[in-house]
């Protein structure tokens, strides 16, 4: 139980300190990554929801055992952002820095999958 506490919690933390500058770097990812960004609904938007599931992963980690069907969709949701950044660097579509970012996220997602597995019911 203890390690899905600190699993969840940890993962909440690093993408709120991850996160949240991205709503002010709006002008200079553009300059840093051209082209500049011209839908920045997509931007605010992806910020302002991967910032709802780190407080999703503060729930679960208050009480891994009663939100246990919760680390279902909290796996995919780091899955889901791992594999894009394999599969857009490896399209050359994604500077390395960020597939480190989504290599971190698969990395969770794998410690979320085992925070599952750990915090099984005990069969009677």
């Amino acid at each position: 139980m203890q390690f899905a506490r600190r699993v969840f919690a940890i993962a909440g933390a690093y993408g709120i300190v991850v996160l949240t500058p991205l709503y002010f770097l709006e002008d200079r990812i553009g300059r840093d990554t051209p082209p500049p960004i011209t839908h920045a609904e997509f931007l605010y938007g992806f910020v302002g929801v991967a910032l709802a599931w780190q407080v999703a992963f503060f729930v679960v980690a208050r009480d891994p055992l009663r939100h246990r069907p919760m680390m279902i969709p909290c796996v995919l949701e780091k899955l889901t952002w791992g594999l894009a950044t394999i599969v857009l660097f490896a399209h050359g579509r994604l500077a390395a820095s960020m597939l480190g970012f989504g290599l971190v996220d698969l990395a969770l997602g794998a410690l979320f999958a085992l925070a599952f597995v750990r915090t099984a019911p005990a069969r009677a």
